[in-house]
C-alpha cells in the first residue's frame, strides 16, 4: 500500500469541524441551514449535510432545534437515525422520538445496539409499548433484553453487555487466538479475554496484549491474572463505578449469584454513569429533580415546587424566631440590619460543609469507620472558619455603628452559628444516610432551617442577654 493511499484527502477533516464551535457544539448557522432544508422539502440536502457528523454529533442535533421540529427533522434524515444515534441522545429527546416510531421499527433499531444500549432505549417504555417492541425482535435479542430487563434498575445486569468472550482454561494461546479470529458473533469491542472452569465460572482474566506477544504454545492459564474484580449481577451502578475508579479497571466480568459469568462492563459504559451519578447529586442537593433542559415544563414544576414550598416551612420558622424578638429590634434598628449577615453566612457555612459530606458519601470516603472522625474535623475546620469571620465582623461592626458591645454580640452570634452550621453540615446527612434515605435529597433544607433559625437565635438572643437591649 503506497503513502498516497494513506493520506486522508485536504477536504475531508474540516468538513465536520467546520459546522463545530470551539467547544464542540454545533454552530447555530448549521444548525438553522439543517432546519430550513427541512422545512423546504429539501430531504436530501438535508441528509447531506448531516451525513458526515460523528453519531454523538447528530444526537446533539435533535436537542437543538426546537421542540415541535424534532418529528419533521427525524423523518428528514430517515436513515441516520440508528441506534448509535439514539445511544447518544438525550434520555427525553430520545423517548419522544421513539413515541412516534412504529414497535417494529424501535426494536429494527434496539437489534443493532449492544444489550446494554438496548436496554436503556426500552426500559423508560410504557410497560404495553415495551412488550410490542419484545416481541418484534429476534428470539436471541428478545431473550437477552428480558433477561436485562428483570435485573433491578441502575444495577449491573442492566449496564452490562452480554458479550463478553469467555475461553476454557486448558486452551493454549494459539487457540485462544484461533477462536477470536474464527468467531463470528463475537463482541466487536474488547480489551480481556475472561478464562473460566466448566461451570463457566470466571478463574481469570487475561489482557489481548498479553495474548498478541505471548507464543502459541503457552497454556492461557499460565498468561492469565487470577486476581480480578468481579462485578455481582445485582450490583448498584454507583458502586460499579465507584469499583472502576478505584482499581482503575478498563473492564469487568459480571457474575450471577452462582458466580456464572453472565457478561462483561467495559471503562465507556462506567464514564456515563459517573457523569450522570455526579450530575444526579448536585441537582438534587439544589432541589431541582432531574434538572433537564429538555425535560417537560410541568415535570419540571413538579421536581421544583415541593422543595421550594419545604423551603417556605422553614423561612416560617425563622420568621417565628424572629418574631419572639419583635421588641428588641424595635429599640435598635441596627439588629435588623445585622441578623440577616449572621444567618446568610452560616448558610454558606452549612452548604459548604454539607457538600463535602454528601461527596464523601457519595464515593464511599465516608464509612461507618470514619464517620466520627469526619465529624469531629468538619468542627474543627467550623471553629477556625468561625473565629476568623467573628473577629472581621466584630471590629468591623464596633467601628461602623461605634458600639463595642454590639460588635461582641454579632461576633459571638457569628461564631455559634458557623459552628452549628458545621455541625448540621454534616450530621444531618449522615442522620439521613443512616435511615436509608438519599442525603443529596433532603439534606439542604434541614441545614438551611438550622442556619436561619440558630442564625437569628443566637443573634438576637445574646443582644437580649447581654443587656444590649431590654
Amino acid at each position: 500500500m503506497s503513502e498516497s493511499d494513506l493520506e486522508t484527502p485536504e477536504d475531508a477533516a474540516p468538513a465536520v469541524e467546520t459546522r463545530l464551535d470551539a467547544d464542540d457544539r454545533l454552530k447555530p448557522e448549521f444548525v438553522q441551514e439543517v432546519v430550513d432544508r427541512v422545512d423546504a422539502g429539501d430531504e436530501d440536502g438535508a441528509r447531506a449535510l448531516v451525513e458526515p457528523l460523528h453519531p454523538a454529533d447528530v444526537a446533539d442535533l435533535f436537542e437543538l432545534v426546537d421542540r415541535d421540529q424534532r418529528q419533521r427533522l427525524a423523518a428528514a434524515l430517515a436513515g441516520l437515525l440508528d441506534g448509535d444515534v439514539l445511544a447518544e441522545m438525550n434520555d427525553w429527546v430520545r423517548d419522544e422520538l421513539l413515541e412516534a416510531l412504529e414497535p417494529h421499527q424501535v426494536a429494527e433499531i434496539a437489534g443493532e445496539l449492544d444489550t446494554d444500549d438496548a436496554v436503556a432505549i426500552i426500559e423508560d417504555m410504557e410497560e404495553e409499548d415495551q412488550r410490542a417492541v419484545l416481541r418484534a425482535l429476534d428470539p436471541d435479542d428478545r431473550a437477552a433484553i428480558e433477561e436485562a430487563l428483570s435485573y433491578p434498575e441502575e444495577s449491573a445486569g442492566r449496564l452490562m453487555r452480554r458479550d463478553a468472550v469467555a475461553v476454557p482454561e486448558h486452551w493454549t494461546v494459539g487457540q485462544v487466538i484461533d477462536y477470536l479470529r474464527a468467531g463470528d458473533d463475537q463482541s466487536t469491542e474488547f480489551w480481556e479475554v475472561y478464562v473460566v472452569d466448566p461451570a463457566h465460572r470466571p478463574v481469570g482474566t487475561c489482557l489481548l496484549s498479553w495474548i498478541l506477544t505471548t507464543p502459541r504454545r503457552i497454556a492461557i492459564a499460565d498468561v492469565m491474572k487470577r486476581e480480578q474484580t468481579l462485578i455481582p449481577v445485582d450490583m448498584d451502578q454507583e458502586e460499579v463505578a465507584l469499583r472502576f475508579q478505584k482499581y482503575a479497571l478498563i473492564s469487568a466480568a459480571v457474575v450471577d449469584a452462582g458466580g456464572r459469568l453472565v457478561g462483561m462492563i467495559t471503562a465507556d459504559d462506567i464514564v456515563h454513569i459517573i457523569q450522570e451519578e455526579a450530575s444526579e447529586d448536585a441537582l438534587l442537593l439544589s432541589g431541582v429533580g432531574e434538572g433537564d433542559i429538555n425535560e417537560p415544563v410541568v415535570d419540571s414544576y413538579k421536581a421544583r415546587v415541593r422543595w421550594l414550598l419545604a423551603n417556605l416551612v422553614t423561612a416560617l420558622v425563622a420568621s417565628f424566631v424572629i418574631s419572639r424578638f419583635e421588641g428588641a429590634i424595635a429599640q435598635m434598628v441596627a439588629l435588623a440590619t445585622l441578623m440577616p449577615i449572621v444567618a446568610g453566612v452560616g448558610g454558606n457555612a452549612g452548604t459548604q460543609t454539607l457538600a463535602v459530606t454528601v461527596r464523601a458519601l457519595a464515593t464511599n470516603q465516608l464509612t461507618q469507620s470514619n464517620r466520627w472522625r469526619s465529624v469531629l474535623r468538619e468542627i474543627r475546620v467550623a471553629l477556625l472558619n468561625g473565629l476568623t469571620v467573628a473577629v472581621v465582623i466584630g471590629i468591623g461592626v464596633s467601628l461602623v455603628f461605634q458600639h463595642p458591645m454590639l460588635g461582641l454580640v454579632i461576633a459571638s452570634a457569628m461564631l455559634t452559628n458557623i459552628v452549628v452550621a458545621g455541625m448540621a453540615g454534616v450530621l444531618v446527612p449522615l442522620t439521613l444516610e443512616r435511615f436509608g434515605a438519599d442525603p443529596a435529597v433532603a439534606s439542604s433544607v434541614f441545614v438551611t432551617m438550622t442556619t436561619d433559625s440558630m442564625g437569628f437565635l443566637a443573634f438576637l438572643g445574646l443582644a437580649v442577654a447581654t443587656g444590649l437591649v431590654g
